[in-house]
């Protein structure tokens, strides 16, 4: 169990609750970091009294170096800010929650300096995972799985050879719109995207959660954490989000993580592995379950899914690219300039064109990051 932590995107949704977590655990937090939302920011200052804190837009980090004048607290920017928040000689774990390949960076840097990394940032392994994976061997790093799926087959795996597992069975709710045919979604709003049945998250995972790209996500995530190719991986719909993930093993036994659907459960393992920890979240009561329902992936009304698991495949810059230019595309579409079905259509569209290319090293992986986002921008916004 760790004791000082620092917090990457503490503002956001699985940030926030990495703070409260670290409150419950009675844990130091070192260092936070945001993009812009200050006043929360301030607000969180205030409790943990971190040394150092990481405003990545200067503007928002002038405004908050006055508000918190009275303090004593150092306040770096942009990525240099990010990068010295993931190193921080005194934090012994880095909850990387900060969304996009902005975190990659940020990262590899806090791998070389040897913290556990509590992985929350999907980007860091879809767009890198080779290079991200061979640096925590490298260095001795931890990688501990913050994502509920990632997590429970983390789990299920605990004191495990890996000569034992036969396959993953990835989980995921389906989204909102599970079942629905693609022409259906045409008229899709924002705020129906974002309602997600079981889950409450941010607005773009909650989007990538509509389109099933998130599942996607997970699926080249699952590869590089847990050492396997896509054929060791399959997707199950499971409607009720009870069991997290599932791990079949050689003789056929099959070993399933259960819990309620809230990421505070996944975010205090990371922290506190390997022990565990009475925690503050409701338990599961069987007495209350109906049922829970398993079903395959239908591929033509998710063809986020499959152009991910495509990606896998391929590897190289496939999945940087799908990744970047889903990005691009979700914001667009939270903004009101881009269909929901559109999204797809921008993601496969940048792979057509840019992804048919290895990835040998960081600074050509975030060029392709940057080239797919400027595709989406010039050819649909």
């Amino acid at each position: 169990m760790v004791n000082t932590i620092s917090i990457l995107g503490c503002t956001g949704s699985i940030g926030r609750q990495s703070a409260a977590v670290a409150e419950h655990l009675g844990l130091r937090v070192a260092a936070l970091s945001a993009q812009r939302k200050i006043d929360l920011l301030e607000e969180q200052t205030r409790k943990f009294r971190p040394s150092f804190v990481a405003v990545y837009d200067e503007e928002a980090a002038k405004r908050f170096r006055i508000a918190v004048a009275d303090m004593e607290v150092r306040v770096g920017t942009g990525l240099e800010g990010l990068i010295e928040a993931a190193s921080l000689e005194e934090s012994e774990c880095v909850v990387t929650a900060v969304s996009g390949a902005i975190g990659l960076r940020p990262t590899l840097e806090a791998i070389r300096a040897k913290k556990r990394i509590a992985l929350a940032n999907k980007e860091t392994l879809v767009c890198a995972g080779e290079l991200v994976m061979a640096e925590a061997k490298k260095h001795g790093a931890e990688i501990v799985p913050v994502d509920s799926e990632h997590s429970a087959i983390f789990q299920c795996l605990m004191g495990r050879e890996k000569s034992e597992l036969h396959k993953i069975l990835l989980t995921g709710s389906g989204g909102p719109f599970r079942g629905k045919a693609r022409a259906e979604l045409e008229s899709v709003t924002p705020q129906q995207a974002v309602s997600h049945p079981n889950w409450s998250m941010g607005a773009k995972i909650s989007v990538d959660s509509a389109t099933m790209m998130n599942k996607g996500l997970e699926f080249i995530e699952a590869m590089h954490l847990f050492s396997v190719t896509p054929d060791d991986i399959q997707v199950v719909i499971h409607p009720q989000s009870i069991i997290h993930s599932m791990v079949e093993l050689i003789d056929g036994t099959v070993i399933a993580q259960m819990g309620v659907p809230d990421m505070g459960l996944p975010i205090q393992l990371a922290l506190t592995y390997p022990q565990r920890c009475e925690s503050m979240f409701e338990h599961l009561d069987f007495y209350r379950l109906r049922d829970l329902s398993f079903e395959a992936p239908d591929y033509e009304k998710t063809p986020c899914l499959k152009l991910a698991m495509d990606c896998a495949r391929e590897g190289g810059l496939a999945p940087c690219v799908m990744s970047a230019a889903n990005e691009v595309a979700v914001h667009a579409f939270l903004r009101g300039e881009l269909g929901f079905n559109r999204i797809y259509d921008a993601a496969a569209a940048s792979v057509e064109a840019l992804g048919h290319a290895s990835a040998p090293d960081l600074e050509t992986i975030l060029e392709a990051d940057r080239a797919a986002r400027i595709f989406v921008t010039e050819n649909y916004l």
